[in-house]
């Protein structure tokens, strides 16, 4: 199994920015794509970025030219950096881990995920 630990959330203002950590540990030598999901109230969870062992990365529309996403392969760590955030960004972000080389969108893909981190923006 593997287990995945997300840090970082917080509470800002529309326009800071912020950094997501997900440190991943257990048996994640199969892991290929990591990726970061969210949930905002009342709505359904929204993929937010991918990034795949290869290095290629995946982001959802809404986020694609704002926030970016990074892998420490030695620290089996991802990372999601949020710049310029707006209030629509506010959610509960997950990490999540898969072994699949595909789908990196599709939150049916991935096996293993974090217990979220919140993140608010208001003003």
């Amino acid at each position: 199994h593997v287990q995945l630990a997300e840090s970082g959330g917080a509470s800002v203002q529309p326009g800071d920015s912020l950094r997501l950590s997900c440190a991943a540990s257990g048996r994640t030598v199969g892991v290929d794509i990591m990726g970061w999901f969210r949930r905002a109230p009342e709505t359904e969870r929204e993929f937010v970025a991918a990034i795949e062992a290869s290095g290629r990365t995946y982001f959802a529309h809404s986020v694609k030219d704002r926030f970016a996403i990074s892998r420490d392969y030695a620290k089996n760590t991802v990372y999601l950096q949020m710049n310029s955030l707006e209030l629509k960004d506010t959610a509960v972000y997950y990490c999540a881990a898969s072994s699949l080389g595909v789908g990196a969108s599709l939150p049916d893909t991935y096996s293993y995920w974090g217990q979220g981190t919140q993140v608010t923006v208001s003003s």
